[in-house]
């Protein structure tokens, strides 16, 4: 996979977009495919502490379900749309929207909601998709093309620590529990002295891609600038794609975080037979291609996915159902 400085490729899409001011998901997804598919992106529930951890006599004797539910106030882990429904009396449809799923009250917080049963739900990350997900929902898609070999993905380069700059503070930055204290209140007084900042000499701040490419041209969508790259789009239906992209975060794996790169934003292929698109400010992935794709997509149990139609709208008012 490389990178590509010309962004012709994104013509076609940019041509069957609509303007920011439509209410439609055709700001982002273009028109003209005969179906389309929303995939929600998971939730995460966290179970309070709420009751007095018990003995480990009393554990023994609970039933294994008993056990779980002591086990799952103290983790978090994913949680489906419709486990959110079920928990707040609300109804899951194609269109739903989050904050009317949890009940959110006007000026309220929906990104935190505590549920009925004490249970805390946070609102589904916007824009990412886990490495696991893209695999999952790739494996369908190279099926319905003739180019699984040949395609285009495009990152949204907002990205923290995708791109590097000209300038004083770098574009992100590795603190260990062992750095010196005075070396770090050193830097917390340069990052919070702006008068200073003013004048110092910019210099470049390496990001994770390197300055050609972060200086090179962007393929512009409204109000959306993305870095395209080249390459076998049939390779995001390994577990372990992020290895092989050139955005991968080295520089994290050598400060000892796991391996990770970010999740396509745009994928298609050369022939166009699909589509998929994952708004920075949406928290579902749109999947535009044959009917028959889009089936398949509803259908896999791994995913929370709904056939929705060409024109649909996604806003935060859109759920006429839950209000």
């Amino acid at each position: 996979m490389h990178w590509m400085p010309d962004t012709s490729a994104g013509e076609w899409l940019r041509e069957r977009l609509d303007s920011p001011g439509n209410a439609t998901v055709h700001t982002v997804v273009p028109h003209g495919f005969p179906a389309y598919a929303r995939i929600l992106h998971p939730a995460i529930v966290r179970s309070l502490p709420d009751r007095p951890v018990p003995t480990y006599d009393d554990y023994d004797r609970m039933t294994a379900a008993d056990q779980q539910s002591i086990l799952d106030r103290f983790v978090d882990r994913p949680s489906t749309w419709a486990e959110a429904a079920s928990v707040f009396g609300t109804t899951l449809h194609p269109l739903a929207q989050w904050s009317r799923i949890v009940r959110t009250p006007p000026d309220g917080d929906w990104t935190a909601r505590l549920s009925p049963d004490g249970r805390e739900f946070t609102a589904p990350i916007e824009g990412f998709l886990s490495a696991e997900m893209v695999a999952t929902i790739a494996t369908h898609l190279v099926s319905y093309t003739r180019t699984p070999d040949a395609g285009v993905v495009a990152l949204w380069e907002g990205t923290g620590g995708l791109l590097g700059h000209l300038g004083h503070r770098p574009s992100r930055s590795f603190l260990s529990v062992g750095d010196d204290p005075n070396h770090r209140a050193m830097l917390d007084r340069s990052i919070r002295d702006p008068l200073n900042n003013a004048f110092r000499t910019h210099t470049w701040q390496e990001g994770i891609l390197s300055r050609e490419i972060s200086e090179g041209p962007r393929f512009t969508l409204p109000d959306r600038d993305h870095v395209l790259f080249r390459g076998d789009v049939s390779a995001f239906a390994r577990a372990d794609w992020i290895l092989d992209v050139p955005w991968r975060d080295r520089e994290g794996e050598a400060h000892g975080f796991e391996p990770s790169a970010q999740s396509p934003s745009i994928l298609w292929p050369d022939d166009h037979a699909w589509v998929m698109v994952s708004d920075v400010d949406a928290d579902s992935t749109i999947v535009a291609g044959s009917p028959e794709l889009i089936a398949e997509l509803c259908a896999d149990a791994q995913l929370e996915a709904f056939p929705i139609s060409e024109g649909a709208r996604l806003t935060w008012d859109a759920d006429e159902v839950n209000r």
